[in-house]
């Protein structure tokens, strides 16, 4: 029987007021069932919103549950910027590196 095919990273280009503090909305990411940690990079800052790029890895995602609690913290995804789909406690398949 195969296994069960996972969500086990994404990167999302996230919109955000400033507050909540981006450490309180990693800190909720983290702490969604399936998601091992999550890292968020400031992109931008603007008068009332910051444009951020969050990073979730972990062995089974739920792409609904983390949309939800970025919207409760106020947030909206612009675009999936990177998604790694596996089977449970299989590899993750990094990108590769390219060069000209």
């Amino acid at each position: 029987m195969p296994g069960k095919v996972v969500i086990r990273k994404l990167v999302l280009d996230v919109m955000k007021p400033h507050k909540p503090s981006v450490l309180q909305v990693g800190l909720d990411i983290s702490s969604l069932s399936g998601v091992d940690g999550c890292n968020i990079t400031m992109i931008e800052i603007d008068k009332s919103v910051e444009n951020i790029k969050v990073t979730v890895e972990g062995s089974d995602i739920d792409y609904s549950k983390l949309e939800r609690a970025l919207e409760e913290n106020g947030a909206t995804v612009h675009s999936i910027d990177k998604v790694s789909i596996g089977k449970a406690g299989k590899k993750l398949v990094e990108e590769a590196d390219y060069k000209h």
